[in-house]
């Protein structure tokens, strides 16, 4: 007796045929549909589909960093730039050797602004930048006032060469100073005291032009360190000034050398001067003034 169960075979076509069934039920309306699962995830499917599309649209529509805010931050860099060097500290680049060794042609200086604002006053022995209209050149319009405002703009930032008017030297001699040069060992002498100039330029004299002065009040007698290549006080003797500088034409004291970076350091002092006296309360009695 054949003891195992009997297969019953079915007809292929009566399993498509229930899959067919099951696969379309009726609606509400009485048509037929898709049913189960696959009903439920249709418009979901389609619903996932559209949201790629939509977050790309939007990301495309979401507003970015527009070359008009780029201008508006640049705008305000560079008038933040300009409002500081106009009162603050302001760069200077230095166009000739006149100041060397202790400043280079190339150098990128920072001039303190604010080092004579506050009741101070130049010192012998400082280093400053100062407009020499009136004393060293005579004042000339500019003929074009665009170029003219451009490069002033430049030369605030420290990107061009400062006006032909602006110049950098060291302060010998202030207020009542008499200056005088030489001694019978060829230095500058100040207030009757020889003093020991180690900032100029190896080789060079301390002055090969003789002198006798006496600044006035409120003026300044200026000097380069490299004395053979500097146009300062002496040349302009003969001028209407005498070569003094007016104390309101400082712009200010150089205080640090910004650029190169491996020069990048504070602009040396000296303490040549510190042997010297005040000037006598009644001025001066002998020695030509300037």
């Amino acid at each position: 007796m054949d003891t195992e169960a009997q297969h019953t075979e079915r007809d292929p076509s009566s399993d498509t045929e229930e899959g067919s069934r099951s696969a379309r039920v009726p609606d509400d309306s009485g048509r037929e549909g898709p049913a189960g699962p696959a009903a439920a995830e249709g418009p979901l499917e389609s619903a996932a589909a559209e949201e790629p599309l939509e977050s790309a649209a939007a990301e495309e529509r979401r507003p970015g960093p527009s070359w008009r805010r780029t201008a508006l931050v640049g705008g305000a860099c560079v008038a933040f730039l300009l409002l500081l060097s106009h009162f603050v500290i302001q760069p200077f680049l230095i166009p000739s050797g006149s100041m060397e060794p202790t400043l280079q042609v190339g150098d990128r200086i920072l001039v303190n602004k604010l080092a004579y604002r506050f009741g101070n006053e130049p010192a012998r022995g400082d280093v400053v930048v100062f407009d020499g209209t009136g004393s060293f050149v005579d004042e000339q319009p500019r003929d074009n006032p665009v170029t003219g405002l451009l490069h002033d703009g430049a030369a605030a930032l420290g990107l061009a060469e400062p006006d032909e008017t602006d110049f950098v030297k060291r302060v010998v001699g202030t207020g009542g100073d008499r200056v005088v040069c030489c001694d019978k060992d060829g230095r500058i002498t100040v207030n009757g005291v020889p003093v020991e100039e180690r900032y100029v330029m190896l080789g060079d004299r301390p002055s090969s032009v003789p002198f006798d002065i006496v600044v006035p009040p409120g003026r300044l007698w200026v000097m380069g360190d490299h004395r053979s290549q500097s146009s300062d006080s002496r040349d302009h003797l003969g001028s209407a000034g005498g070569g003094m500088v007016p104390v309101d034409r400082v712009v200010g004291r150089a205080d640090w050398i910004a650029w190169p970076f491996g020069r990048w350091s504070t602009v040396p002092g000296t303490d040549a001067f510190a042997a010297v006296p005040a000037p006598p309360a009644g001025g001066h009695g002998a020695g030509p003034h300037g």
